[in-house]
């Protein structure tokens, strides 16, 4: 039987927002909201993969796990990959990996596309949601994608393409991306061996390494909202949410 494993890629080298995984939100920094909320989820043991002591000294001495990884890697998939070879997984076990910079993914969301992505046998897949403001189609730290089909409560749908910046009208089928996937352990390995594509280099995406290269992705719908925290405004915005 197939395992799943959660891996939390961060570093400290972030240019739009510095030292963001240590910064404090209602007392507890960005990095441990987002490991809480995945240990939440209950789906498997729960690792920060990390180059930086900083973090992993954060991580430690909040009771979390944590895996050091080569300070070289430009994507956090890379360094999900090293993490996961020390962690002597077998091809059919799942390796999901949740942006550092998500803290608001909820537990239900990681729980559901854990469930799915076994039930239907995925590779890889992410999540996806409902694009609620005319101005995110243009904001490029809200990263967009266009599926085949519409997604519903617990269907699967591909991925045709990832954008940052987007015209409304250029296809029906637009959500909003979320920071994180699932994959079958077999299909990071494949993944990770191919070289950075134009179109990942140019729109700083690195899902569409997989996209360029024939790999489907498979998007399921969340069915609750979660922003990235990329800028100042994201983190102004978060902590206002603290105060509702």
């Amino acid at each position: 039987m197939s395992n799943s494993v959660i891996i939390i890629p961060s570093r400290l080298a972030a240019t739009r927002l510095p030292q963001k995984p240590l910064i404090k939100i209602n007392n507890k920094t960005l990095i441990m909201h987002v490991y809480e909320k995945a240990v939440e989820s209950q789906i498997g043991e729960v690792y920060v993969a990390t180059c930086d002591e900083e973090i992993a000294s954060e991580v430690r001495k909040n009771g979390g796990k944590f895996i050091m990884t080569d300070i070289n890697h430009t994507t956090g998939t890379d360094r999900v990959f090293e993490a996961s070879q020390k962690l002597d997984l077998k091809d059919v076990d799942f390796v999901m990996n949740i942006q550092g910079d998500e803290p608001m993914i909820n537990p239900l969301d990681i729980k559901n596309l854990n469930k799915l992505s076994k039930e239907k046998n995925l590779n890889i897949s992410t999540l996806a949601y409902k694009i609620e403001k005319k101005e995110d189609y243009q904001n490029e730290n809200i990263v967009k994608v266009i599926t085949k089909n519409k997604i519903y409560d617990n269907s699967v749908t591909e991925a045709l393409n990832f954008y940052r910046v987007i015209k409304q009208n250029s296809s029906s089928n637009i959500y909003q991306h979320f920071g994180i996937y699932i994959y079958k352990y077999s299909a990071l390995k494949k993944f990770v061996n191919f070289e950075k594509s134009e179109n990942e280099t140019k729109e700083r995406l690195e899902q569409l390494r997989a996209i360029d290269n024939n790999i489907k992705i498979n998007v399921i719908l969340a069915n609750y909202f979660s922003g990235g925290i990329d800028t100042k405004k994201d983190l102004e915005d978060y902590i206002k949410s603290f105060k509702k």
